[in-house]
């Protein structure tokens, strides 16, 4: 028997389902202690919000930033991807995910700082991905689905990995390394996110071959980390 699904269905199911396949392939990675459904799924809400929080910052951003770069000029292109769309999107998904898990008692081991990044992100990520799925259509789909949700996993995997540390050092009351793991949290995204918007907006050759080497590497860096991360999972 088949199942006739609206277009609008469709291209719904097309925007959310690698989202949610990825969210899938990290939780199993989260080998000892299960993180609630609750907290998770309020963690994909907190990923909706930080996109609705991006698309103002990103506005506002874009209009400081033609004041004193032109949009002709070729460094406008760099500036935009880090100092607007990075920092807005991955600044949002940070200060969204440390206010709703920094104090709760569930975040008691090192890798559900991963899983906390990784579900805002990716709840982001499918949102975000609605929109450009029904703007533009099912064509647009595989492309997102292989380089941009992959894009904002990878990002959050980082994001996670220095937020754990974070937490660790703070219950060890090193104040001095909970603030640098804290800055590298946020750093360490933005500049991944900058270097993957600016290559892809800048439309040479040599900014191609640069993007698919980039993804390449951090895509089997991402895959090292969240393996080790989970097989060495430990309390904070």
């Amino acid at each position: 028997m088949f199942i006739l699904f609206s277009p609008v269905t469709l291209c719904i199911i097309a925007a959310l389902f690698p989202a949610l396949f990825l969210m899938r392939v990290i939780y199993r990675q989260d080998k000892i202690e299960k993180e609630p459904g609750g907290l998770l799924l309020s963690l994909i809400f907190m990923g909706v919000l930080a996109a609705l929080a991006a698309m103002v910052l990103e506005n506002i951003g874009e209009k400081i930033l033609t004041t004193f770069v032109h949009p002709d000029n070729p460094f406008f292109v760099i500036l935009f991807a880090f100092l607007v769309v990075a920092l807005a999107e991955e600044g949002a998904k940070y200060f969204l995910m440390r206010r709703k898990t920094w104090r709760n008692p569930n975040f008691n081991y090192t890798f559900d700082g991963i899983i906390y990044a990784v579900f805002v992100s990716l709840g982001f990520a499918g949102f975000e991905n609605i929109g450009y799925v029904m703007g533009y259509g099912l064509s647009v789909a595989p492309a997102r689905a292989l380089l941009a949700i992959p894009g904002h996993l990878a990002f959050s995997v980082f994001m996670g990995f220095y937020y754990s540390r974070a937490k660790t050092a703070f219950l060890d009351g090193n104040r001095s390394a909970q603030r640098a793991y804290e800055r590298l949290a946020l750093i360490v995204p933005v500049f991944l996110h900058g270097f993957y918007d600016a290559c892809a907006m800048s439309g040479t050759s040599m900014s191609a071959l640069l993007f698919f080497a980039f993804v390449i590497i951090v895509d089997i860096a991402v895959f090292r980390v969240v393996r080790h991360e989970s097989r060495a999972d430990r309390p904070v």
